[in-house]
């Protein structure tokens, strides 16, 4: 167990070149953190919140939160659009915002194509005092580091009343922290993002999503999620998801109002880790500003 703490100790100090940014197992409901192309594609005001807990009861497993609004801000559909995530990793917390803006083009008689642009930054700061030190002597591991970097990003989203499919890069600019002697401490690269669903309706009652999200950065292990969604009586969701060689995960998520919606997710580690955590849990809710007469006439399932 102390050498697995020490391991997420090296992880969030630098030692790890190719830093992963955060993940979540709801992507589906939560385009906005990977694709600025979805801003305003709700049609309506939306209002999104996510607490993940990593890895439970291993000492300084990841804490993410994540908050965001978007909107369509023109008849066209033009959308605009906020995302704050605070990422929490042993001593290490990372806080990433940034403001999306869509352009939206017909390309169909059902069929739409948004190209966003995103703008923000990123916060590192890591606290040595929170470490378990062996040399406590060590001038490289003492006191905090403090470190801001701006960034940029872009996304295309094309998608229908069914089905949907995105290609993103949210933040262009390769990032390195340093401290106060020049030795990299932290290093962030590019990550491609690919997304895709599709409605399938298996009734009146019954409809089935399947979707899928492949996150790419060079120095890390090409990262799939395959997600299989059943959405019942148009209120209760059900489903299950695998990410490739690390994770099975439950998913549950319930309609409480027209425009209210919560979710849960599960996750069980398939590699060795999950020896020494009792899994992870994810917990959201989406507010969509929308009135009975207003509200949309197919359900959106993503």
């Amino acid at each position: 167990m102390k050498k697995i703490i020490l391991v997420l100790g090296l992880l969030v100090t630098g030692m790890s070149f190719a830093q992963q940014e955060p993940q979540f197992t709801q992507y589906m409901y939560n385009t906005m953190s990977v694709n600025p192309g979805y801003a305003g594609t709700r049609g309506t005001t939306s209002i999104f919140g996510l607490h993940r807990r990593q890895w439970i009861g291993l000492d300084g497993a990841p804490k993410t939160s994540q908050f965001s609004i978007h909107a369509p801000i023109s008849y066209k559909g033009h959308g605009l659009g906020l995302s704050i995530i605070n990422d929490e990793i042993g001593p290490s917390t990372d806080t990433y915002v940034n403001a999306s803006f869509s352009y939206k083009l017909r390309v169909g008689y059902d069929t739409w194509l948004n190209l966003a642009v995103m703008a923000g930054g990123s916060s590192l700061v890591v606290d040595y005092n929170r470490l378990d030190i062996y040399d406590k002597d060590d001038p490289n591991l003492t006191g905090r580091l403090s470190k801001f970097s701006p960034n940029f990003g872009a996304g295309a989203y094309l998608h229908s009343e069914k089905w949907y499919v995105g290609l993103s890069v949210p933040a262009m600019l390769e990032t390195h922290f340093y401290d106060d002697v020049k030795q990299s401490v932290a290093r962030e690269r590019m990550h491609f993002y690919l997304i895709g669903g599709y409605v399938f309706d298996l009734g009146n009652t019954v409809k089935f999503k399947p979707a899928t999200m492949v996150k790419a950065v060079s120095g890390a292990p090409l990262s799939v999620d395959l997600t299989a969604n059943f959405l019942l009586y148009d209120r209760l969701t059900l489903g299950a998801a695998y990410r490739w060689d690390a994770a099975v995960s439950a998913l549950a998520g319930f309609e409480v109002t027209p425009g209210l919606q919560i979710g849960y997710a599960y996750d069980r580690d398939t590699h060795s880790l999950g020896n020494y955590n009792s899994g992870s849990h994810e917990i959201f809710i989406r507010f969509d500003f929308t009135s009975l007469k207003s509200r949309m006439i197919y359900p959106r399932f993503f």
